[in-house]
């Protein structure tokens, strides 16, 4: 069984930065597309930023182009976000998710097929 499981989030202050991890078990990290995900209560879940295992490509919401950065480690099957300069609108619950092979999700929720349980990520003003 596929688990995903996201670790890294927590309070911070407005201009600071965190590093959400995500290990992924029982999963071959090849020909995947991974996502980031973030989700407010009462809104629907948007897309924050995704990576290609095949060629690297990567992709971001204009909302935090520039302030996080997509990277992974296969060898620890782990993808990583880095956040920085974070701002009390990027306050959410953020969750890393994978596509089946060969499947190019991009930053569209319902192209994603396994997904961890989410991390807090709290903003302060």
């Amino acid at each position: 069984e596929v688990q995903l499981v996201e670790s890294g989030g927590g309070l911070v202050q407005a201009g600071g930065s965190l590093r959400l991890s995500c290990v992924a078990s029982e999963i071959t990290f090849d020909e995947y597309t991974i996502g980031w995900f973030r989700q407010v209560p009462g809104k629907e879940r948007e897309g924050v930023s995704s990576i290609s295992i095949t060629d690297g490509s990567s992709d971001y919401a204009d909302s935090v182009k520039g302030r996080f950065t997509i990277s992974t480690d296969n060898a620890k099957n782990t993808v990583y976000l880095q956040m920085n300069n974070l701002r009390p609108e990027d306050t959410a619950d953020y969750y890393c998710a994978f596509s089946l092979p060969d499947v190019v999700g991009g930053l569209i929720p319902n192209l994603y097929t396994y997904w961890g349980q989410g991390t807090q990520v709290t903003v302060s003003s």
